[in-house]
Order: C-alpha cells, then structure tokens, then sequence
C-alpha cells in the first residue's frame, strides 16, 4: 500500500538516496532541503517525480511553519528527518558560535520539524531520526568534534522522550546511525555508500514497531549503547 513518506535534507546524500528508494517502492514522496533541489553531478530532485518542497531550513521557526503550511492537513505515514550537519571543535581551537549553529540543526530541527507535524502523524505513523554514533556517551574514546557530538547526543535524548510520549498515540520513533559513509560530509571517506546506507535505513524504518520504538541502532541492524 502506498505512504506517504516526508523526508528533510533530500536534496543530496543519503536523503537522496531515500527519497528515490521510497519512489521506487511506488510511495508519494515529500522531499524537503533547504537550497537547491539539484544534487551535485546535476541530479535533479524533480527527476525522481516526488514533491519537493525548498527554502526550508529546520533551524529557523518560521521555515517549519511554513512547511506546515505547505503539507496542509495531508496525512503523514513516515517522517525521517535526515537534514543535519558536522563541522570539528577540539578543545584547543573552540568554536561556541558553530556548536550552536549544530544544536540547532541537529537537536532542535528534528524536534521543530516533528513537533509541527503531529497533526499530520497518525495511528501507525513512524518518525524516523537520522542520529550518529558519536552521539553515544557510552562509545565515546576519542573525544573532539563538541558540537556534532553534543547535538546528537541531545538528538538521542529528544528522541527517546519523542518515542515515550507518542506511544500511546499509536506512533513509534527510530533513532538511527547510518554508519560512516561516503557523503559531503565526511568528505566521501566513508565506508559504504550512500545507496547503501539508505537501503539500510529503509529496512530499520520497515521493521519499527510500537515494541522497538525509542531505542538507538546503526544501520547494519546492531543495537547501539546510549
């Protein structure tokens, strides 16, 4: 049966990589960025034939609102909020402006973003949370990056109390690592591709549940340590 699927930061990456997955699985795709819907290489959102929607930024209220405003009362079956950046701070070069600008994207964005469309998110529907492994307090042994971690480790607790509270509302929330992967942001260094993480996000979406909802795995399908 067809869903509905929104997705945030689809425009390149493994957002777009899931936009086109969902696509391809005959659903009605909702694919949000915040520039340009052309992915680099000249790959065109539009192409996939999902609905696009620009110029949102999570991080900005009246963008969200917006966004609101555009989905209207259309009913929502999965939201993955994807959009996210990392940028580096190590305790001896510091930078509070840019660990802000990361705590409002990756922490306060999703929560924004899912916060505006509870009313779109029914009996059923998934909330998906695109976190990192480097939000793990337990896993870190390497320490830097404060703002990317500090993000999504409050990515990680917003999630959890997410899952907590909209359980008996019948909707279940994934909070997920896709892995190391070969993207703009980790400079394409990665381990797998972005294709392939999104396969695999899409599969840990397909098996959330109501009895799995709140808990913290990689893509691979291994249970992370918060």
């Amino acid at each position: 049966m067809s869903q509905t699927i929104v997705i945030t930061g689809a425009n390149r990456g493994i957002g777009y990589d899931m936009a086109r997955l969902w696509k391809a699985r005959g659903n009605h795709v909702i694919a949000v960025c915040r520039s340009s819907a052309v992915k680099k290489g000249g790959e065109d959102l539009h192409d996939l034939g999902v609905r696009v929607i620009e110029g949102i930024d999570v991080s900005r209220a009246e963008d969200v609102q917006t966004l609101k405003q555009e989905l209207g009362d259309t009913p929502v079956d999965v939201l993955y909020n994807n959009a996210g950046m990392m940028e580096s701070e190590a305790l001896e070069d510091m930078n509070f402006e840019q660990i802000q600008k990361q705590f409002e994207v990756n922490t306060l964005g999703p929560l924004r973003v899912t916060h505006a469309l509870l009313d779109n998110l029914g009996d059923g529907a998934k909330v998906g949370l695109m976190t990192s492994r480097m939000g793990s307090i337990a896993d870190n042994d390497s320490g830097k990056k404060y703002g990317y971690r500090i993000s999504k480790a409050g990515l990680n607790a917003a999630g959890k109390s997410l899952a907590v509270d909209l359980k008996d509302k019948g909707i279940a929330v994934a909070i997920l690592h896709p892995g190391y992967v070969q993207t703009d942001m980790t400079g394409h260094t990665g381990h797998i591709t972005a294709e392939k993480a999104a396969h695999r996000l899409v599969q840990r979406m397909d098996e959330l549940n109501l009895d799995n909802t709140g808990t913290f795995w990689h893509s691979d399908g291994s249970e992370l340590p918060w």
